[in-house]
């Protein structure tokens, strides 16, 4: 398998143009996004290296084929027709998950069945034995169905890349990580400049920003299931960690700071950011957002405010948006960016965004609003920062 694998990075609805600049910047100039995905070709150490550096990617796949399929007869034939023998050994394990949308072929189960009995027959051929006992190494396939056309992928990643490894236990309502990594990416913030944030919860969006300030790759704690496969050399891997290990830069000062009333999710905070390696980096207190004070000039607030999803929390929100409206008022050099459902939060906060973005978090749309402080004042010439590099 010489030819360049078709590779897919999938996105949560609307950060895919996020995930696209990612992989831009990790040299993938081919990427292509489209609803739910960012399409882009690569090799066994691209495998590697964008599973351990997607911050706002939810896996990546291996784009095995795509064919129309509006019967069973050609689902069947086009997935007999993919060589799965390249991929998968004759004792590899490989289950089959499925999902259908717009498309006659509308029974999942059935469709996996098809799959899966389609997968077995080719590799009988190639391998010559009847019996599959799948006690090898994992290769999770999926059949997408879309307007009755099939998209076959392998899994390479496993459980979701927001499973970064350093969040042991959560508060209540968590931000995803891959979601909280996309606010910081998407804010004006940059390690040269403070970051507050006053609902802090289990400190995510703070661990997230540590490591973008020290450009620390976030898949580094974890493993992958392609780890195990023939077709992607231990040295591929390897390669693909000593990159990442040799472009820490944890000479930075960071000044990332959180609070929260919640004294049991400051305690969790606490233990994901020690977990992380930052414990020396993030400073966490318990206190209301009335009491917060962030400390120093053009700072960036990121935050992710309680949601009030019952009747009786309501006010307690509307409440807490003006007190974080009132704290922008009496930081007049600090942008603020905060995630949130509610369509009056403008109103409560006391100004309208200077920019919104909506986004999903999980399954509840949400809108980015962004108010634009001043940028900081440029240096004086001859005198060099980390972010003019």
């Amino acid at each position: 398998m010489n030819r360049p694998w078709s590779l897919i990075a999938t996105a949560p609805m609307g950060l895919e143009a996020i995930v696209a600049r990612e992989l831009h910047q990790l040299g993938y100039e081919d990427a292509r996004a489209e609803n739910g995905r960012v399409h882009f070709k690569g090799g066994p150490l691209d495998i590697c290296r964008t599973n351990l550096w997607l911050r706002t990617a939810d896996r990546v796949l291996v784009n095995m084929g795509e064919f129309p399929a509006r019967t069973f007869e050609e689902l069947f034939e086009g997935t007999k027709a993919i060589p799965w023998h390249e991929w998968i050994p004759a004792h590899g394990e490989f289950p089959v998950d499925g999902r259908s949308h717009k498309s006659q072929l509308s029974s999942v189960p059935a469709c996996q069945g098809i799959v899966k009995k389609a997968i077995v027959e080719q590799l009988k051929q190639h391998y010559h034995i009847d019996w599959f006992e799948e006690t090898g190494p994992l290769y999770r396939i999926e059949i997408s169905l879309l307007n009755d056309r099939a998209l076959l992928t392998l899994d390479t990643t496993g459980p979701g890349l927001h499973k970064r490894g350093y969040r042991k236990l959560t508060a209540k309502a968590p931000l995803k990580e891959t979601m909280a990594a996309a606010l910081v990416l998407l804010s004006r913030w940059n390690p040269n400049r403070p970051m507050y944030d006053p609902f802090c919860g289990s400190g995510t969006l703070l661990i997230e920003a540590a490591m973008i300030g020290w450009n620390v790759a976030p898949g580094l704690r974890r493993s992958f299931p392609a780890e195990a496969w023939p077709v992607i050399e231990e040295a591929h891997w390897e390669a693909a960690r000593e990159e990442a290990f040799d472009s820490v830069k944890d000479d930075i000062d960071l000044q990332l700071t959180g609070s929260d009333i919640d004294a049991e999710a400051i305690r969790l905070a606490e233990a994901a950011a020690k977990s992380a390696g930052f414990s020396r980096e993030i400073s966490f207190h318990v206190a209301p957002v009335a009491k917060a004070k962030p400390e120093g000039d053009y700072g960036v607030v990121i935050t992710n405010p309680p949601y009030g999803e019952r009747l009786n929390e309501k006010d307690e929100v509307e409440r807490m948006v003006r007190q974080l409206g009132f704290m922008a008022k009496s930081l007049p050099t600090w942008s603020f960016f905060t995630i949130s459902p509610n369509r009056q939060f403008e109103h409560y906060f006391g100004r309208p965004a200077d920019k919104r973005r909506k986004l999903f978090n999980g399954n509840i749309e949400c809108q980015f609003y962004q108010y634009f402080g001043p940028l900081p004042p440029r240096p004086p010439r001859g005198l060099h920062t980390p972010e003019q590099s």
